[in-house]
């Protein structure tokens, strides 16, 4: 029978113990029969996922949305009124923003499938005591897999057997360097990432050669379990989003409201039942800021292309604003913060301590002697002969390469050695030349078992050169080398304390020694290693932060944001590189491992999500869990990285920020944003634009709303009074519409305020339509119901045509909103600032003058037109009619700066 699968910690129990449980062969594996009864049971090894809606069920559903519910009741009861044009516009409005909706979604179905791609691959298993390459689909649990150098792991393996077997699991862990791994068994509470005994699916093989047997597929696999909960998270709305849902259902209960008032005060009065309907629609449409869905829509447009302008890619419409509001920024370490590049930064040879600059693996920098005195520094390798002797053992004791394209290094091989190559290319040396002067004889490659890796170079004397931990080097040596490069007995106790400054200071520690022998040496092996080496000198080496990164986090703490490490590496490590950045408050900060967090109670998570700065050592589910606790404390969270194993926290964040070039396809997919130079300091730059997209829409709701506010009471009253309407409906439509969204777009130009980074982040609970924003639009709306009344009431008195009538409040309603345009533009900041000789914003008046160019245009063939005017009931105006309607435009303007002053003192 095939053995049921269970979460069971393999990693704790013996190679035997798996064996058994599992029913397998160490040598032989499982049999042709066995093979085909485990895949009819288990099924193929590769992810499931619940199939997605189709297409036109996902259009539809960009439909249900109450602010579009508005706009199809209006439009449908405009549509039984006959009146086509307005219905097909109205439409036409709701059209458009479902289908920039149903494009955006679009572009984010491909996470679960990137998943699938990253366990496809090809396997060599052991079947009937054969050897066979396999596709990855067809491996069973029991399968005995062999993995080598190159290989991608194709499932998850409790390794049985190795040979210096290391693998880059950093997409899956965010371990920064390769991981050594063993066979023995660890203790059932160990942290994913220090699981040494498993090989994951998806990661990568960098060294050596190892067997495994099969103890999970498909969505048992650690990889699996992302996929699930993946698929198992709703998609959370934006602050935005979330905002406008709550104005758009109090906004339809106040029209309903006020349609049916309206209908009912009609009817009591002696008013037929058509003429009300008529007047309770035209209310309707005239409370509905029809233009307001793609005047929003086209400002987060523009915030796109800004911010993709400054490295920053947009996937998701809403998350722009959601930037502005973002109050913590959960970052991953690895390649986020830091440049993804070991570097040597601390050398100790012969007593002298050495500082090392430059960072990643290219040459540029130098080696200075550790002191404060600068005259003192600059060094010569002549004059530091055991500093030489070091670099050199670095250097030839190395099994890996840097390669340059451009102004770009990599490493070909394991990332610590590169950093070792780096270092000493930084004094001149090169591995070729070296090398063709010291050939290599013998060597033995790094065992996890010994712990140290050693060169036999050809040589007069010949020279072993060792590198290894320093637990496993400095029992074996003697003797070391004093600064003037003469043998003398090792004292222990100094490198010992050397090592803890270094470990103190988050950097991996790597010793290195030395042996001569005899010119007639041909070979090496671990016996001639047992005593006798002379300890060269020590290189400590850490993935170093990005200098642009600490300056952004600098600048998302002006901006009140919070930054936290959530990372699969050491604790010390992590610590010592969230210091050095500045990412918290007190020295040293406050961490916390994930074995600690999973003890923890739902309470005690929650307190410690907001205290600490540093999460190491976590799980992905861990990942998740931190996010969500931050978000039940109201907190409006974005959440970087680049690997498979923040895919579900980037996708749970209210904005997941992927990197775009070293991150993994499941990333992208699963973020609402990438960053196109997987650089930390964009953030601090869309943060920017995403507050600034947030203060125009503000802008432009101030500069719509009013019109409908003005509309509204002015029909309302007319209804109630029972008197002609200053105003019809398919004109309050024109208004809504075209006048409305033509002036406005332009607001979405506007660049960023003074101090837009010194303010605090955006409060997420805040309405869309707050107190001074109420009382700002609540003044407006009553100067314009005055100035559409009274100059419709007059136009009609003195012309006896209610059509010039009508004409004429919408064109003075018209020339007054320029200046208001104008008021709440930072173009009108401007001027009113430099004529007070301060410091005046940036501002686009090219934008600004387009827009009402345009809008006087469009008015001019409104009421001058005679097509337009038969459509709409307008009527020609002379010259002296249309600088009467002009006249209203001069007290706008104390009107709009006593809003402006009843804004600052709030």
């Amino acid at each position: 029978m095939p053995p049921k699968l269970t979460n069971h910690p393999y990693h704790a129990v013996s190679d035997q113990g798996v064996i058994e449980s599992f029913n397998t062969n160490w040598e032989k594996g499982l049999t042709a029969e066995e093979t085909a009864r485990r895949y009819e049971e288990y099924g193929p090894n590769e992810l499931e996922f619940q199939p997605a809606k189709p297409a036109w069920l996902r259009f539809l559903l960009q439909f249900n949305q109450p602010l579009l519910y508005i706009l199809l009741i209006a439009g449908l009861v405009k549509a039984l009124l006959n009146s086509w044009t307005d219905a097909s516009v109205i439409w036409g409005v709701t059209l458009i923003n479902a289908i920039i909706g149903f494009v955006q979604e679009a572009k984010a179905e491909g996470a679960i499938a990137s998943l699938a791609k990253a366990v496809t691959t090809e396997a060599i298993v052991i079947r009937d005591g054969q050897n066979y390459p396999v596709p990855s689909q067809e491996l069973v649990p029991g399968d005995i897999v062999l993995i080598a150098s190159g290989d991608k792991v194709p499932t998850d393996l409790r390794l049985l057997s190795l040979r210096s077997l290391q693998v880059d699991e950093s997409a899956l862990t965010g371990e920064s360097v390769p991981v050594t791994k063993t066979t023995e068994t660890l203790a059932e509470d160990t942290p994913l990432a220090e699981r040494h005994n498993m090989a994951y699916a998806g990661s990568f093989v960098t060294f050596g050669q190892g067997r495994g047997v099969v103890v999970a597929t498909a969505n048992q696999t650690e990889v699996g379990k992302i996929s699930q909960s993946l698929q198992k998270q709703v998609s959370l709305s934006t602050p935005l989003t979330r905002k406008f849902a709550k104005f758009s259902h109090t906004l339809l209960y106040v029209i309903l409201g006020l349609a049916s008032f309206t209908f009912a005060v009609g009817l009591g009065q002696g008013e037929s039942w058509v003429h009300m309907f008529d007047a309770a629609v035209a209310l309707a449409v005239s409370a509905i800021p029809e233009g307001l869905p793609a005047v929003v829509t086209i400002t987060l447009a523009i915030g796109v292309n800004r911010m993709a302008a400054r490295n920053a890619i947009i996937r998701k419409l809403p998350a722009v604003e959601t930037l502005g509001s973002a109050t913590v920024i959960c970052s991953d370490k690895t390649g986020t913060l830091t440049e993804n590049q070991m570097t040597v930064q601390r050398i100790y040879a012969g007593g002298e301590n050495y500082k090392v600059t430059g960072g990643g693996y290219s040459p540029k920098g130098d080696i200075l002697l550790a002191t404060d005195d600068p005259a003192h520094q600059n060094i010569r390798l002549d004059d530091h002969p055991v500093l030489d002797e070091c670099l050199k053992a670095g250097l030839l004791c190395n099994d890996s390469r840097l390669e340059q394209e451009g102004n770009d290094w990599s490493v070909i091989g394991d990332p610590t050695e590169g950093a070792l190559i780096t270092a000493a290319k930084k004094m001149g040396y090169s591995k070729s030349g070296l090398t063709g002067s010291m050939p290599r004889l013998d060597s033995i490659p790094f065992e996890s078992e010994y712990q140290y890796m050693a060169t036999l170079h050809d040589h007069s004397p010949r020279v072993i050169y060792v590198k290894g931990s320093v637990e496993a080097l400095l029992p074996r040596c003697s003797h070391t080398l004093n600064a003037r490069g003469k043998t003398i007995p090792l004292d222990p106790q100094p490198v010992e304390q050397q090592v803890e400054v270094m470990a103190a200071q988050g950097l991996r520690v790597l010793a290195f020694a030395r042996k001569i022998v005899p010119n007639q040496t041909h070979s090496v092996d671990h016996g001639d290693l047992e005593s006798g080496l002379e300890f060269l000198g020590l290189q400590g080496m850490i993935d170093p932060p990005r200098p642009e990164a600490i300056a952004s986090v600098h600048a998302c703490h002006s901006a009140g944001i919070q930054v936290k490490m959530i990372t699969g590496d050491h604790i010390t490590t992590a610590k010592a590189i969230a210091e050095r950045m500045g990412l918290g408050k007190s020295n040293p900060v406050i961490a916390f491992e994930g074995r600690e967090l999973s003890k923890m109670a739902d309470h005690e998570l929650t307190q410690a999500v907001e205290d600490g700065v540093v999460f190491a050592r976590v799980a992905p589910a861990q990942k998740l869990q931190l996010v969500e606790a931050l978000q039940s404390k109201g907190e409006v969270v974005a959440m970087t990285g680049d690997g498979v194993n923040d895919a579900p926290a980037l996708k749970q964040a209210d904005i997941g920020i992927a990197m775009g070039k070293a991150g993994t396809d499941v990333a992208r997919e699963a973020s609402a944003m990438l960053l196109t130079d997987d650089n930390f300091a964009s953030i601090s730059a869309a943060v920017e634009e995403g507050r600034t997209v947030y203060q125009n829409l503000q802008k432009a709701i101030a500069f719509l709303l009013p019109v409908n506010g003005g509309e509204s009471m002015t029909i309302l009253i007319s209804a109630v009074l029972a008197r002609d309407l200053p105003i019809l409906s398919l004109q309050v439509l024109w208004l809504n519409m075209i006048n409305s969204v033509t002036m406005t777009v332009p607001l979405a130009f506007e660049p960023k305020s003074l101090g837009v980074m010194q303010q605090p982040p955006l409060n997420p609970k805040a309405p869309l339509l707050s107190g001074k924003l109420l009382q700002r639009i609540g003044l407006i709306s009553l100067f314009n119901w005055i100035l559409i009344f009274g100059i419709f009431e007059w136009a009609r008195t003195t012309t006896g045509d209610i059509a010039i009538g009508r004409t004429m409040a919408i064109q003075a309603l018209v020339l007054a909103r320029i200046v208001y345009l104008l008021s709440i533009s930072q173009l009108g900041v401007a001027i009113v600032r430099r004529l007070r000789k301060l410091p005046s914003p940036e501002s686009n008046s090219s934008a600004i003058f387009f827009g009402v160019g345009s809008a006087v245009l469009l008015q001019v063939i409104f009421s001058q037109w005679g097509v337009m005017n038969d459509l709409f009931d307008t009527a020609p105006l002379s010259l002296n009619q249309w600088l009467i309607c002009a006249l209203p435009a001069i007290p706008m303007i104390p009107v709009a700066l006593l809003a402006n002053v009843l804004d600052r003192r709030q």
